[in-house]
């Protein structure tokens, strides 16, 4: 069996035995205090799955933010702020109906990870959606997760894109 769909299962019962709400509070705040954060207008943030980080909190902050949205086999990038309406995509996450805007609009983006090793590789869901959008992007990425969920390698594949920054509690 491929070693990363092993990983995803993993990753996936042990994020199920986490506290993350204690978790994704800690991690709001550590974000809150880092230089890429407070120099970073324009954010992408992602509308958390059932077990994963979320840091909708920061949408509290005096930021533009945004959230994607599928389409095909890409992420759009959506202006998104509180109480804006969300539709439940066909993977059951929540996401803007508002216009998509360019990437070089993006100062930052936080990207989900199931793991996420000590290079700054992530282990995502496999649909390699994220992949795609970073590919060209030259702004800032964020990777922020439980330290159980650090590892010290994973896989790598050549479409794998390195996140530039890995916050943990």
């Amino acid at each position: 069996m491929d070693k990363k769909i092993v990983l995803r299962t993993k990753a996936k019962e042990l994020r199920k035995t986490l506290n993350i709400e204690s978790i994704s509070t800690d991690l709001v705040n550590k974000i809150r205090q880092t230089c890429e954060y407070n120099n970073a207008q324009n954010i992408m943030l992602f509308y958390p799955k059932k077990y994963e980080t979320n840091l909708l909190e920061l949408l509290k902050d005096n930021k533009t933010f945004y959230l994607p949205r599928v389409s095909g086999e890409n992420l759009e990038i959506c202006p998104y702020k509180l109480g804006d309406e969300l539709k439940k995509s066909e993977f059951n996450v929540h996401e803007p109906t508002s216009m998509p805007v360019e990437i070089a609009t993006i100062d930052l983006i936080f990207v989900p990870a199931l793991a996420i090793d000590e290079q700054g590789y992530r282990l995502g869901y496999g649909g390699g959606y994220y992949d795609r959008l970073l590919k060209n992007f030259k702004g800032v990425t964020i990777c922020a997760l439980p330290k159980e969920l650090v590892i010290k390698t994973l896989p790598k594949e050549s479409h794998d894109i390195k996140i530039s920054k890995i916050i943990t509690t």
